[in-house]
């Protein structure tokens, strides 16, 4: 299986109280992504995370296909990092941490995903084809949102 690794690091205006609330919030995910990206919480969702919460999605991801995506809060460290990990969806494995680090003028936001295709040769097709692209389109529309709403340039992606 090969693991894929995407990695992302933004500075906002932000405090980390206001990173928080905003990144540990899956209620903005539609707002931060593309518009072929479409997810709508099918489960309860309290105002805090915490490790353990699952929380279950219905989306719309690829080609509009309909997709049930359920992830879990597997570690949670109140204001600075947060991961969820898929435990039901489209990924063999998917874990993306947050982490929220003080900086001049506000925040550092790192998104650290590692990732693995199902599927064998055709999912490592499928990646080099439309997925790896498709995720990048995703981190890229939420890095532009980001930069017009706090008005901070995003760092170069690794």
């Amino acid at each position: 299986m090969k693991v894929y690794y995407l990695y992302r690091k933004q500075a906002l205006a932000l405090s980390a109280d206001q990173a928080w609330q905003f990144f540990s919030s899956p209620h903005h995910l539609n707002r931060i992504t593309p518009d072929f990206f479409h997810a709508d919480i099918a489960s309860p969702v309290p105002d805090d995370i915490y490790g353990g919460l699952l929380i279950c999605y219905r989306m719309r991801a690829v080609f509009g296909w309909p997709m049930v995506w359920l992830s879990e809060i597997s570690h949670c460290d109140k204001p600075r990092r947060f991961v969820y990990q898929q435990k039901v969806g489209p990924f063999a494995f998917w874990s993306h941490e947050v982490a929220i680090s003080e900086a001049a003028g506000g925040v550092e936001v790192e998104d650290i995903v590692f990732y693995a295709m199902p599927w064998g040769w055709f999912g490592r097709l499928m990646h080099g084809l439309l997925i790896g692209s498709k995720l990048r389109q995703i981190f890229d529309t939420r890095r532009d949102y980001l930069e017009r709403h706090w008005g901070v340039a995003a760092a170069e992606p690794r």
